[in-house]
């Protein structure tokens, strides 16, 4: 398959004006291609300049992207081969080289942000001396600290000079850490990043009448000087931010935050010139490298899935949902947000379907708080939720799922009872986070329609669903729940049905371990701050509160009856502490972690060895490898990219750490623990 190029291509108006420049970034392909740009594509750019500076008498220039599209931005492909300083270093210095010659035009230059403009391609339009925005752009961002890299053709210096420090490390730093946020093309302007935004109907006449209009004198643009006196003061609340999210993990941010409280006082030259030093150090580094196959993962391999049947999926135009707790309704959420059809939620008590009805409807009100739906459609959504005693309420849904209490008895209880009143093709799909699927039907007179469904949680947050097939599993039952998923806007993965399936099985591995390191003399706290470490966004004893520590005690009694307890040991402290009611083993609302007496108490040392933090992280990364070889090995999923890309969409594992295969092999715990590597190209 041919790579795409993007080509800055040239054409001249005559204005009333006078002439004016139009450049166009455009690689030839639709909107779903962005425009990226490659040494190539910098190369077309000089090409496109060296045409215009000879050209006479040219009053202006407006650049702009081809229809929905501005520009995504260096392209990463190339990354990975990039392996020393100097290398790197050239790659900022040929980006400011071309983008500056932009600056340095005679006459305004004008930047038309049609479409979706990310890093270099939000970048080359701070070259520009004016900039509007289109009030339909959706996407515009610098995601490179979550890439492993920093805003490094004139992000860091000229966003900072142009909307001062704060706004700055909004859109550099917490963004970015915040899951990639991005923000919308109204907000962009809100920023200050445009000094025009315009409806999208006429955006491209109303962007070169603006330039019109300021070539003949009719427009002044009047910006808001920055404020650069509490630049010390942000810097350090953004690196407590920073501390907070990759404990230090990850080389970028912090570099990042260097150059953006640099350019508070540098003159633009200093600042790019430290700019090209960083990318020379972060692209060659590990976490960078991790990141580019990171982004691989969930932004191509994610959308080609392995294993789905090629037949037409079932149409879903009403789903139940069996359980109304707190899973429950953020299902029952997600199906009316995604769907826009009737949901159906049953419980056994009334009160559990009011609480349900009450956070859809806190939902709703958010979503319209945000303009994510329109005031008017209130009522219309929450008209298709119904919760409901009565199984007869399920007899025209066409998919249910069940989201009751993890145990097999009650699973198939509630399956039974619906198969009496829904039609013979209804789907059942069940949210278990380690029963088995081919178990959970088959006492049913239809086991071929049932399917594991796993979300995680939080639900709004997570967007991994591990889809697990049973034995009696068919394909139009399969091929219609990943087409559920993507309609959901989820990332389905293919999953064996096999013990607590693939992400839980890594962290009760990881769980497990933990506790018998603590159980050895360890402290809770050293344990969590060693894995922290890594960059996890969550502790293992802070996952342990958020999951619930029955619920994760139930899973690992899954696996320790299929696989052993040499592998998955049942800790006599932790079924105490679950005895005894606790849900974490820290006291609430303490800014120190201080662990619950009463646990403290309980907790039955075998020993009072002194762990390192590096032995800490030994034990437990060797053990994941370990696991995840056999875990390939029953092709539980199909292959290591799977299990990394689960990592990263179902447990929030950081993009510079590559999911955890990637990671084990970086490192070199996997050559010494297996003699082999995980990856293979």
């Amino acid at each position: 398959m041919e790579k795409l190029e993007t080509q800055f291509y040239t054409q001249f108006y005559n204005s009333p004006a006078g002439k004016i420049a139009l450049l166009t970034m455009d690689n030839g392909a639709d909107y779903k291609k962005p425009n990226t740009f490659s040494e190539k594509a910098l190369k077309s750019l000089n090409a496109a300049l060296d045409t215009i500076e000879q050209v006479k008498d040219i009053k202006g220039l407006l650049l702009t992207g081809k229809p929905y599209i501005f520009a995504a931005g260096a392209d990463l492909t190339a990354i990975p081969f990039i392996t020393t300083y100097e290398q790197g270093y050239l790659v900022g210095k040929m980006g400011h080289d071309t983008f500056k010659r932009i600056m340095n035009l005679p006459f305004p230059t004008v930047a038309a942000i049609n479409g979706l403009a990310l890093g270099g391609g939000l970048e080359i339009a701070l070259y520009c001396k004016y900039r509007t925005i289109s009030k339909s752009v959706p996407a515009i961002a610098f995601p490179e600290c979550f890439l492993g890299l920093v805003p490094g053709w004139g992000g860091c210096t000229l966003t900072t000079k142009l909307i001062g420090p704060e706004k700055t490390l909004q859109l550099i730093i917490y963004n970015a850490l915040n899951q990639n946020r991005m923000i919308n093309g109204t907000q962009a302007f809100e920023l200050g990043l445009g000094d025009r935004l315009f409806e999208n109907a006429e955006f491209l006449d109303e962007s070169l009448q603006f330039l019109i209009d300021i070539i003949n004198g009719k427009t002044k643009v009047k910006r808001k000087e920055p404020d650069f006196k509490k630049a010390n003061q942000l810097i350090k609340e953004a690196l407590a931010f920073v501390d907070s999210k990759v404990h230090g993990a990850a080389i970028a941010p912090y570099r990042a935050l260097e150059l953006i409280k640099g350019a508070c006082s540098w003159d633009i030259d200093t600042g790019f010139e430290e700019e090209n030093k960083a990318l020379g150090e972060l692209i060659k580094s590990r976490q960078c490298k991790a990141s580019i196959y990171a982004f691989d993962l969930v932004n191509r391999h994610a959308k080609r899935p392995q294993g789905v049947p090629d037949l037409k999926p079932k149409e879903i135009n009403k789903v139940g949902i069996i359980g109304a707790g707190l899973m429950a309704s953020q299902l029952a959420y997600l199906f009316l947000y995604r769907l826009k059809v009737p949901v159906v939620v049953k419980d056994i008590k009334q009160e559990i379907i009011d609480r349900a009805k009450g956070y859809i409807e806190q939902e709703l009100k958010k979503a319209i708080s945000k303009g994510k739906i329109e005031e008017t459609k209130f009522n219309y959504m929450l008209s298709l939720f119904k919760g409901t005693l009565d199984w007869k309420d399920f007899e025209d849904c066409d998919f249910v799922i069940e989201a009751v209490f993890e145990d097999m008895k009650v699973k198939k209880q509630v399956f039974k009872e619906a198969e009496e009143v829904i039609s013979e093709d209804c789907i059942l799909a069940s949210n278990t986070s380690s029963l088995s699927i081919t178990e959970m039907g088959s006492e049913l007179k239809h086991p071929e329609r049932v399917i594991g469904f796993h979300f995680f949680n939080p639900v709004a947050v997570l967007p991994l669903v591990e889809i697990i097939r049973s034995k009696e599993t068919n394909d139009l039952t399969l091929a219609t729940a990943f087409s559920v998923a993507k309609k959901i806007k989820k990332t389905g993965l293919l999953v064996k049905d096999s013990p607590a399936f693939l992400v839980n099985r890594i962290l009760t591995k990881m769980m497990v371990d933990c506790l018998e390191i603590v159980d050895n003399g360890a402290t809770f706290q050293e344990v969590d701050e060693a894995l922290l470490s890594l960059g996890l966004p969550i502790a293992p004893f802070d996952l342990l509160a958020l999951v619930g520590p029955a619920v994760a005690y139930h899973v690992l009694e899954t696996l320790n009856r299929s696989f052993g307890p040499e592998r998955f040991p049942l800790n006599e402290n932790f079924k105490k502490m679950i005895e005894l009611g606790k849900t974490s083993v820290y006291l609430p609302n303490k800014k120190k972690k201080t662990v619950d007496p009463e646990i403290e108490k309980l907790w039955l040392r075998k020993g009072d060895y002194k762990y390192r933090k590096e032995e800490i992280l030994d034990i437990v990364l060797e053990n994941l490898t370990k696991e995840i070889d056999l875990i390939l090995k029953e092709k539980v999923v199909a292959s290591s990219r799977d299990v990394d890309m689960a990592m990263i969409l179902g447990a929030g594992w950081p993009f510079f750490m590559g999911g955890i295969t990637m990671y084990l092999d970086l490192v070199g715990i996997t050559p010494r623990v297996l003699q082999k590597v995980f990856f293979s190209f």
